[in-house]
């Protein structure tokens, strides 16, 4: 039986991305309650997070209108992914050591896709500026969530006392807000934003300053999936390459056309990006050109921002740590070697 047992080879593990091509859909868990980044308007789901996953699935089975979204609450996120309910989580989720760690969650995270803190919003005509200014209040937090254990971590350290009024859903516990059951309510900063413009007076109410941790957000996929896991980081990769090339949605086929026979069809380096000569697409197990097909679905990085986040849009947002490098922010991808 030993002599058995050792003989047997064990069955090879199927990749998601190779399960994604046969299905030909993408399954993306979001949260679809918040504006700017994945909402539910028009009967269709729009935002920085859906467009993730759009890109996503142009660049594995083709077609970014191939992707099936199940809407998740905080609590929900982690077991829809570990269980396979999902193939990719593009939820304004903070990539965190214990989330990261196989001791821990167990996923294995994208390139950051929005650089945020936690903040506080509070109505403007209570006139609170500083923490201080909540002490012995109730505040509106996500059950599950890091800012549950941040608001705490600040709180104690600096010898506030305050109540959390706990919710697993983002719209309750806005209503909860709104209906004066707490002072202020606390999260993302960026959440908070998206949740106050959907609200009757968004002027009435006032994000503070302050900022209590950092909260890097980041799509994420199931540990132990190597080949998913780098499809999807490189996807995210090539929208922030993309825009720092002055690719877009718009010119994507003149850069092709430039670069197969035209004035930069020597261009070594923007023919491999563009999938054009070499084989990068296939060591992901993607077609050479994904990012093409990524780009001309959504756009680069910069585009998905401004049509979602952009100064224009209800859920304004100015950019910061979330330009590209070569403006002064974080977002910068490897080389496309």
């Amino acid at each position: 039986m030993t002599l058995a047992s050792c003989a047997t080879a064990p069955e090879d593990k199927v990749s998601l991305l190779n399960q994604v091509q046969s299905r030909g859909e993408l399954r993306c868990g979001i949260s679809g309650t918040l504006p700017g980044f994945s909402y539910l308007d028009d009967g269709s789901y729009t935002g920085l997070d859906v467009d993730i996953c759009r890109a996503v699935a142009a660049a594995t089975v083709g077609d970014a209108d191939k992707v099936d979204y199940t809407q998740l609450t905080a609590a929900q996120r982690f077991t829809a992914l570990s269980s396979g309910e999902i193939d990719l989580l593009s939820r304004n989720t903070t990539q965190t050591l214990s989330r990261d760690s196989a001791g821990g969650n167990g996923l294995t995270f994208a390139p950051v896709i929005f650089y945020d803190g936690q903040g506080i919003l509070v109505r403007r005509d209570r006139g609170v500026t500083t923490l201080e200014g909540l002490a012995n209040q109730t505040v509106c937090v996500g059950s599950g969530t890091t800012t549950e254990r941040n608001l705490n971590d600040v709180m104690q350290t600096r010898g506030i006392p305050y109540e959390a009024l706990k919710f697993e859903q983002a719209p309750d516990r806005d209503q909860a807000y709104l209906n004066g059951s707490c002072a202020a309510v606390t999260a993302d900063r960026s959440a908070l934003s998206s949740s106050r413009s959907v609200f009757p007076s968004p002027d009435d109410h006032v994000i503070l300053e302050e900022s209590l941790s950092k909260e890097p957000l980041a799509p994420a996929t199931v540990d132990g999936d190597d080949t998913w896991a780098d499809a999807v980081r490189w996807v995210v990769y090539g929208l922030m390459e993309a825009e720092e090339r002055g690719i877009t949605q718009d010119n994507v086929a003149d850069y092709v056309a430039s670069a197969t026979s035209g004035e930069q069809e020597e261009n070594a380096a923007l023919r491999r990006f563009l999938g054009i000569e070499g084989d990068l697409g296939t060591k992901l197990g993607l077609p050479n050109d994904f990012v093409v097909q990524a780009v001309e679905a959504v756009g680069n990085y910069g585009e998905i921002y401004g049509r979602h986040l952009g100064p224009d849009t209800r859920t304004a947002i100015p950019r910061g740590l979330n330009e590209s490098h070569v403006n002064g922010g974080l977002h910068y991808a490897p080389p496309f070697n």
